[in-house]
């Protein structure tokens, strides 16, 4: 009989340690956009931390930056959004207008050490008092020049707006029609005609207190004016020309890796994968930027560069920062990602990554930061400027320029209009 007994209480605990078991089991998805390289630093970080909390499962979803925000949009609206996510600052008006879009991640300071972060970046990411994300890294839009194909055309690095618009002739005459001083995606063209325009007029590009752009319609067709004289004076291929070249990301085409594209005007933190698809020896130099006589301000578009935040509808919080705060703060997830999204705002990966000789000052990325840093730009971007709807609009409205269905003065006048249709409702 006591045999029995024993043999059942035996039986018993050998289950309930099984549930015990079953029950600390924790399934966690991450999602992330990026290249290759990021992928798989990123896949090697969470590998780590599987090792360090074997009870601890992350499923891993990631894209390339083309449909994530429509898909992640999806997820949140119908609650099924993964419980870590890397973000980007101006999803905060999308997503979070009352703070409420994320999780609250003062919720579970215990689990993330915030203290690595310095109070001003927090803010940026904070809103209505509710921390929606961490932020990875700055950053900022600056020039990098194919180091090849400019020796070839015999050219200095532009330190003018003359300069770089008048190199377009001597590449085209030099080396051939098709190649061009720099290509720019639309983002990016909209990012470098309002660094113009600051520079120019020294003003706000959205007025967020009327809910509608600052510039007057002058302005904005001097704005569609300068692509179009860019465009024209072969500094950098239509969208048409660009069009021609597939859907693929603009590292991946067959001009740039050649060469035949000789620079371009991008985020400092995500230099490394257009510098890698390069055909070498070619690799990406950091250019001057180039300023206006008398400019007070850069017109540089500063931004976190991505965030990491919690979905709000999670059911492991506490599990969800242990994962933010070991890619960030610890030794493994530090080492794994390396720069891959830009040189680090954690106090600890500074340290780290300066010990162990990653950031190094002549770094593409680390340069590129330090020269941002040290042009005048106090001037805050709003996060509306960069609003999907206004990037969206302002693509369509090059494509029109560029196939001739509207003349300048027409698309300024459309943009001007849709676009403060689009900011009046998205400030509602």
């Amino acid at each position: 009989m006591k045999k029995a007994i024993l043999t059942t209480l035996i039986a018993s605990a050998m289950v309930f340690s099984c549930q015990s078991m079953a029950q600390d089991q924790v399934n966690l998805r991450m999602s992330w956009w990026g290249g290759n390289g990021r992928h798989q630093v990123t896949l090697k970080a969470l590998d780590e931390f599987h090792k360090l909390y074997p009870n601890i499962n992350v499923k891993a979803e990631y894209t390339g930056w083309d449909g994530h925000l429509s898909r992640l949009t999806t997820q949140i609206a119908g609650n099924t959004e993964p419980d870590v996510m890397q973000t980007n600052w101006n999803w905060l008006p999308i997503f979070s207008k009352d703070g409420n879009g994320f999780y609250d991640l003062y919720k579970v300071k215990d689990s993330l050490d915030l203290g690595q972060f310095a109070p001003k970046e927090l803010q940026q990411t904070t809103v209505n008092g509710k921390l929606n994300g961490i932020p990875i890294s700055v950053t900022a839009r600056v020039f990098y020049f194919n180091d090849q194909t400019w020796a070839k055309s015999g050219l200095s690095y532009p330190n003018t707006w003359d300069q770089l618009i008048s190199a377009g002739d001597v590449f085209k005459k030099k080396l051939g029609e098709e190649y061009y001083p720099i290509i720019l995606e639309h983002q990016d063209t909209l990012a470098l005609l309002r660094s113009y325009m600051t520079q120019k007029y020294n003003t706000q590009a959205v007025d967020e207190k009327h809910k509608k752009f600052a510039y007057s319609e002058k302005q904005w067709v001097e704005l569609f004016t300068l692509y179009k004289k860019m465009v024209d004076s072969h500094v950098m291929p239509s969208t048409k020309y660009y069009a021609s070249f597939g859907k693929s990301n603009m590292y991946e085409m067959k001009p740039w890796i050649n060469g035949e594209w000789g620079g371009t005007y991008m985020w400092n933190s995500t230099i490394t994968k257009y510098s890698d698809n390069l055909t070498k020896p070619a690799k990406l130099v950091l250019g001057p930027y180039p300023m206006l006589p008398g400019a007070k301000d850069a017109g540089l578009f500063f931004k976190p560069a991505q965030m990491l935040s919690i979905g709000k509808s999670t059911k492991h919080p506490k599990e969800s920062a242990m994962l933010i705060n070991f890619l960030l703060n610890s030794k493994e997830g530090i080492d794994a990602l390396g720069l891959e999204r830009g040189v680090p705002l954690s106090a600890a990966a500074v340290k780290q990554l300066r010990a162990s000789g990653v950031i190094k000052d002549e770094d593409p990325a680390v340069s590129g930061l330090n020269l941002a840093l040290s042009l005048p730009h106090e001037m805050k971007t709003s996060p509306y400027f960069d609003d999907p709807q206004i990037v969206s609009l302002f693509g369509d409205v090059l494509q029109s320029i560029d196939y001739g269905q509207k003349s300048v003065a027409e698309a300024a006048e459309y943009f001007n209009k849709q676009g403060d249709r689009i900011l009046k409702r998205a400030m509602r």
